[in-house]
């Protein structure tokens, strides 16, 4: 894979320098100098202390990725919403992981994008997750398809320029949910529990936007706009103020409704192209068993 520059400055400047303001990292360039890349100034090879000047033409070509050996594969299809050559956005299905775990090295998104890859006989091999799902939530989920647009995926989720919108089915009664609000109480570890987390002020800070979609008799619809991106957030905010998830039994939510997983849906995502700058945007419809849970309110 290639990637190629125009320099268009009236001083001269290092290749190297040049090539950080691109976003090729120490350890991306160390790849290309060692494992088999090039860097071309005018098609010509040279090394990261070259001086470039006004127009010169940079090229770097980056080496294949392979494959994770350690990572497994499973044939289980994949819902593909989009991809090209940089990234791929999938939808997730309540009741499977985003990336395997010691204990369960198999069946989830990286171990089926890994065998996608594999059918397809992709140059790149090596899964990049961008933006996780907890195993029970559903919905719209990014992978880098190389280590470059991963690093530059991840500067702008540093740098807050990701969308991720949720929809949430709640419980509690409509005068307790406003329609519109911010819940911001600080998250921290529950201690009696390997996985749970609580409301403590000695936890890290935590702001939950939503806006109400649909009411029903004793629950709700809500949209829901994460600002910070702390563990179980969505979960534990709405615990908080009386109105836990359907489904959700670890933190006290309805399990009579026809639902076992917390109603939890990632439908909205919007980043810019990492290469082209484009914003795209995607959506993807409720699942199944949160329509369901729907319906059977309006009847």
């Amino acid at each position: 894979m290639q990637f190629t520059w125009v320099y268009q400055k009236e001083h001269p400047q290092q290749v190297k320098y040049f090539l950080k303001e691109q976003g090729i990292s120490k350890g991306l360039l160390a790849k290309i100098k060692f494992q088999g890349g090039e860097i071309k100034v005018n098609d010509q090879v040279e090394n990261v202390l070259f001086s470039l000047t006004d127009n010169d033409k940079v090229t770097i070509v980056i080496p294949a990725e392979g494959e994770h050996e350690t990572v497994l594969l499973d044939e289980t299809p994949i819902d593909i919403v989009f991809e090209d050559e940089h990234v791929l956005v999938v939808n997730k299905p309540a009741g499977v992981s985003s990336i395997p775990a010691q204990y369960h090295p198999n069946g989830t998104m990286a171990n089926r994008v890994k065998a996608y890859y594999k059918k397809q006989a992709y140059e790149n091999q090596v899964i990049h997750v961008v933006t996780r799902l907890d195993r029970d939530t559903s919905g719209l989920m990014l992978f880098a398809k190389h280590g470059f647009a991963h690093a530059k995926l991840d500067t702008q989720l540093r740098e807050k320029k990701f969308t991720k919108k949720y929809q949430a089915l709640v419980s509690g009664k409509l005068n307790e949910l406003q329609t519109h609000g911010r819940i911001e109480l600080p998250i921290a570890r529950d201690y009696t529990s390997l996985l749970k987390r609580t409301i403590s002020p000695e936890g890290r800070a935590a702001e939950t936007e939503y806006w109400l979609d649909q009411a029903f008799s004793d629950a709700a619809l809500v949209d829901i706009q994460l600002h910070t991106g702390r563990t179980h957030q969505i979960r534990v905010h709405f615990a908080a103020i009386g109105c836990p998830l359907l489904g959700d039994d670890m933190y006290e939510g309805r399990m009579d409704l026809g639902i076992q997983r917390q109603a939890l849906h990632c439908y909205d995502l919007r980043f810019y192209h990492p290469f082209t700058q484009e914003l795209l945007e995607f959506k993807q419809p409720l699942a199944e068993d949160m329509t369901a849970v729907i319906k059977r309110f309006k009847d």
